[in-house]
């Protein structure tokens, strides 16, 4: 058998990993596209309170492993994992069975504590599973793993919030996490424990991290990048409310959601393979100008009167431009994802990169956190929860929806959304393109005074 077949085969632990990753992550996004109805609806918060809450928790997943994976090598692996599925089931299954903000509030920091140690330590686990010459492959399942994770997680709760109710969608999730819970205790077995790296204390964290933001370039990047995600973010944070509200309870925006993990999977190898001798800023450049086109067509259905006749069946404005413009998001993260952390890198100080590329997610984090607040103001000012409207608009908002009349005069300017989020792609494009002047001219005239 040759090297190349056998750096397909991995140990069981990899692939027991890799089963679990795929419950959290359906369980993770199960939930969180349906997070803001379920704040709403649920736990009665309007949109600006749902939206700054949706942000904290989902930002939050994105800061937090720098601290608990030296938690994970401390206690190892497999204990890291069953803490973590423990706690992802309790948070899960809180959000199921109350309904105010108090207990839903220590069920969001235990989705946000077992999430965090969930995320280095099946990263390590695919690590310490492959060698130089199948790790790139070991990675690319385990990418594919999250985003089939993602897609079923998205696919079963829409039936379960139309039949159900989005209160009942959390208990999927803690059902997801639960069987995580059963496959880890009963077959993952490390052969080895801890990552076999050095882990860093909160104080070396938080130096690696002062090291990253207090340099300017870098802080920059992370900056200009976090436009780009927080774009992207409304795929959860503005898109599902959106399409309830404007087009029907019918529809399913989990499905629509699914467009981004499959359009991804279809093309991120062929738009790797053709960017690979692109200079990084080129790609990031694209991926802006895409990220803008994706919300310019998230808000052309307002452009439309009456459904659209497309190979002989009606759709839905609003749906065919939210599937257009969910489809270039995909595109345009196939664009990105491959060259950030490359572009990130050669900001970095010579002997610093590790620390840099460490923190490159950071922009998500302020994405997120940007992004939900925003939607949620947005969102009460534009296309606001119909509940929180007098009785007469209401019935008028009812009539609308099943074609019977005009949208009330509180959603004449629903589109008006995406066009902020135009602006946020806008200036987010113009800072990179400066960005890319300044440090060309800076580089420059390091260089000739280097002569």
């Amino acid at each position: 058998m040759s090297q190349d077949v056998q750096s397909w085969r991995f140990p069981r632990m990899f692939w027991t990993g890799n089963a679990a990753e795929l419950c959290e992550r359906a369980a993770y996004y199960g939930t969180f596209i349906a997070l803001g109805l379920y704040l709403n609806r649920v736990v009665g918060l309007d949109d600006v309170q749902a939206g700054w809450v949706a942000g904290l928790f989902g930002s939050w997943i994105y800061l937090v492993p720098f601290f608990t994976g030296a938690l994970a090598d401390r206690i190892g692996f497999r204990n890291a994992l069953m803490l973590a599925f423990a706690l992802l089931t309790l948070g899960y299954g809180a959000l199921g069975v109350f309904s105010t903000m108090a207990p839903v509030g220590v069920g969001l920091v235990l989705i946000v504590l077992g999430g965090s140690i969930v995320k280095p330590v099946i990263s390590g686990t695919v690590s310490k599973s492959s060698n130089e010459v199948n790790r790139a492959r070991a990675f690319s399942i385990f990418y594919m793993v999250v985003n089939i994770g993602s897609f079923i997680g998205k696919t079963v709760v829409a039936d379960i919030r139309i039949q159900l109710g989005v209160q009942k969608v959390p208990f999927f999730s803690a059902g997801a996490a639960l069987l995580a819970l059963i496959i880890v205790s009963l077959v993952y077995f490390p052969e080895r424990e801890g990552s076999g790296e050095k882990t860093q204390n909160i104080r070396e964290v938080l130096q690696g991290m002062w090291a990253a933001v207090s340099n300017l370039r870098f802080l920059s990047l992370i900056l200009i990048t976090a436009g780009f995600w927080a774009i992207q973010g409304q795929l959860y944070a503005s898109m599902p409310k959106y399409v309830l509200r404007m087009a029907g309870e019918g529809y399913k925006p989990e499905w629509l959601a699914n467009i981004n993990p499959l359009v991804v999977v279809l093309f991120v190898v062929m738009i790797t393979q053709l960017v690979r001798k692109w200079k990084p800023h080129n790609a990031i450049l694209v991926a802006m100008m895409i990220i803008t086109l994706s919300a310019i067509s998230m808000a052309a259905s307002a452009w439309f009167h009456g459904n659209i006749n497309m190979f002989g069946l009606e759709v839905h404005p609003i749906v065919l431009m939210m599937v257009i413009g969910i489809a270039l998001q995909g595109i345009a993260e196939c664009f990105l994802s491959p060259k950030w952390l490359e572009f990130a890198s050669l900001q970095a100080p010579k002997g610093q990169e590790g620390t840099f590329l460490g923190f490159a997610h950071i922009n998500t984090f302020i994405a997120w956190l940007f992004g939900f607040a925003f939607s949620g103001y947005l969102l009460k000012a534009y296309c606001p929860e119909p509940g929180t409207l007098d009785t007469a608009t209401q019935a008028a908002h009812r009539l609308a929806l099943a074609g019977q009349g005009p949208m009330p005069e509180a959603y004449a300017h629903a589109h008006y959304l995406w066009y902020a989020y135009i602006g946020v792609g806008l200036i987010s494009l113009l800072a990179l393109l400066v960005f890319i002047a300044v440090t060309g001219k800076l580089d420059a005239k390091k260089a000739q005074t280097a002569q």
